[in-house]
């Protein structure tokens, strides 16, 4: 019996060992193609660069498009001796340049192909192509730049640049980009990076020993198609969005505007703004460092990453929480004295309700108003009373996206501040601060900071009376509309009924047709806005004026910062006005009024002493 199993065991290992040997025997003698690809000399891969999506506006109007372009690889260990000077020559280059581009690559890896020199022309391809069959170890591969026919959207669009050795070595194992390869690094490249860069393909070509390519590799069945990137079809009005870059001229702040019930963003402009094409191609260094050193930074998304106390932007919301928490009604009525706080243009004995404390930007009134919400709770102890009604406060700001991220597609968003009871513990003491000593956030000052993207998002949600939806830039990947995250389309309620909105609307009704923002009226259009006034202690104060309109079916709503704008009225305001008017009518009637506005200029503080200008430091 064991002679038999010992017969079996023999048999199968001899007829296994018999089936590699033929099949070795099949790779190496029979099948030439494997012959082929054992020589490294006669098989040269070629890795395909796709073309990256493009990017659209609202109208399929291109912002983004591609250049093709060739890049020159090298393999430090495929060199072999050659005449560098004619090398040089052949592409106008230096020999230290040379030099010091062949040690890099050397100190990446003598094995593994890296980058050069970029961006060739095909017209300068077509001249050194013939010429490459007498230097070994060099290869070209179709690559692109950007290039920007709107020359608009800077900052939001974002720029692409040559991938870090950071970046290279997180990758890991499983490396997808090799050195040198170009990768999304702010704006809608970097966020939609996986959508935009497409999938290489390799290509396998057989060349001789002068290095001159003899046809596809196996008749191309080794090949892989590089799939090119998918577009990306944005929310943005091309024609709104450069209206607002020429309003914008020689001031700094932000502009953002919102179509209310999609969330859908109409413009979105940080200033000082630059061509984004100056950022694309070979001078991309040179125009990175003159940027730089700009000090009103215009390089910094102001939009997401700058932020402003709101002002008497802020007393809008205070109202919308008083009424649902029922310690105001319309009717409610406040005097100025005694206050803290004088109120413009009235004596301290001035007496205002909701609707003319609105349209006059009543500063007692919301001091009045803020008291009463703090402290609409059972406790007699002025301290724990604070801390329980700051406690409410704080949960009803956050449903209106203040202190928290709006969740906007755009990277390195913050959530600004919002002063909550735990902050004020660490400042004052656990129980050692009260009413007093917050009353400042009444009328949009103390320790409150949002950006101009959040202003656009309160204005929206009051022009829906009621709810936001999450702000967005793409609608829709690689198709018109539509292949989006789900989280860039949802509704936010804001825990205010509808109902009490309209008291709130009302009034802002009356800050344009009669109040202190009268300089936004446009002839046919009911716009309903807020002024604002942003205290800042280096230079003067900040700008800021948010409205929408219509008033019944809102289309738009608009937030403008202006730096060192002084008042609301006075800089904001009117720009705010001009948007309003060229996206609802499609043109501008008041072109001298436009002209007026593109050429009043506000210097900062920062750019009069080439400092950078410093807001308030946002939370994560």
């Amino acid at each position: 019996m064991l002679e038999n199993r010992k017969t079996t065991i023999l048999f199968i290992f001899f007829t296994v060992l018999l089936i590699y040997i033929s099949r070795l025997l099949y790779l190496q003698v029979i099948d030439d193609r494997y012959r082929s690809l054992g020589s490294s000399n006669a098989i040269r891969k070629n890795i395909q660069i796709p073309l990256r999506g493009q990017i659209y506006d609202r109208n399929g109007k291109l912002l983004v498009a591609n250049v093709e372009v060739y890049d020159m690889y090298v393999t430090p260990r495929k060199v072999k001796p050659m005449d560098t000077l004619t090398f040089c020559n052949l592409f106008g280059i230096t020999r230290k340049f040379f030099d010091s581009t062949m040690r890099v690559a050397k100190e990446y890896s003598v094995n593994k192909a890296s980058i050069f020199i970029r961006q060739l022309s095909k017209e300068d391809y077509a001249k050194v192509a013939d010429a490459m069959v007498n230097f070994s170890g060099f290869n070209f591969e179709q690559s692109f730049f950007r290039t920007y026919p709107a020359a608009t959207m800077a900052n939001a669009l974002g720029y692409i640049g040559e991938l870090s050795k950071t970046q290279y070595e997180a990758q890991g194992d499983n490396k997808y980009y090799r050195k040198g390869d170009y990768i999304g690094l702010t704006g809608l490249e970097k966020e939609y990076e996986l959508d935009l860069r497409g999938q290489k393909g390799t290509r396998f070509t057989l060349v001789n020993v002068k290095g001159e390519e003899k046809g596809a590799y196996g008749g191309g069945s080794f090949d892989t198609l590089a799939v090119i990137g998918k577009d990306l079809h944005s929310t943005v009005d091309m024609g709104l969005q450069q209206f607002a870059d020429s309003l914008f001229q020689n001031k700094v702040g932000g502009v953002v505007a919102i179509e209310p019930n999609t969330g859908e963003i109409l413009t979105l402009g940080s200033y000082p703004t630059y061509d984004p094409n100056e950022l694309s191609g070979k001078l991309f260094s040179a125009k990175f460092r003159e940027l730089s050193k700009n000090p009103d930074k215009p390089l910094i998304n102001r939009v997401t990453n700058s932020f402003y106390r709101p002002g008497s932007t802020f007393k809008l919301v205070q109202a919308a929480v008083a009424l649902q928490e029922g310690v105001i009604t319309p009717t409610t009525s406040f005097t100025g004295y005694p206050s803290p706080m004088a109120c413009h243009g009235h004596s301290a004995l001035h007496t205002a309700n909701l609707h003319n404390a609105i349209q006059s930007s009543c500063n007692p009134y919301f001091f009045n108003v803020f008291k009463k919400i703090i402290g609409n709770n059972n406790e007699s102890n002025p301290f724990i009373s604070a801390r329980e009604g700051l406690a409410v406060w704080h949960t009803m700001m956050e449903k209106f996206g203040f202190g928290i991220k709006l969740g906007i597609d755009l990277p390195g968003e913050k959530a600004g501040l919002l002063p909550s009871v735990e902050r004020y513990d660490k400042v004052y003491g656990k129980n050692e601060w009260k009413f007093s000593n917050i009353y400042s956030l009444s009328i949009g000052e103390g320790e409150l900071g949002v950006n101009v993207l959040k202003l656009a998002n309160l204005c929206a949600a009051l022009a829906n009376r009621g709810y936001w939806v999450t702000p967005h830039l793409i609608k829709g990947v690689g198709q018109p509309k539509g292949g989006v995250k789900p989280d860039l389309v949802k509704v936010h309620q804001t825990g205010v009924e509808a109902r009490y909105f309209e008291p709130v609307v009302n009034g802002m009704y009356a800050v344009v047709e009669s109040g202190t923002g009268r300089v936004a009226r446009i002839e046919g259009i009911e716009v309903c806005g807020k002024t604002g006034t942003s205290q800042n202690k280096k230079g003067g104060d900040h700008s800021l004026f948010i409205a929408f309109a219509p008033r019944v079916n809102p289309k738009i709503a608009i937030a403008v910062v202006v730096e060192n704008g002084i008042w609301g009225a006075r800089a904001a305001a009117p720009i705010a006005s001009l948007l309003i008017e060229k996206y609802l009518n499609g043109q501008v009637k008041r072109k001298e009024y436009a002209v007026q506005i593109m050429n009043t200029s506000y210097r900062t503080t920062a750019a009069s002493k080439g400092q950078q200008p410093k807001n308030l430091t946002p939370e994560n």
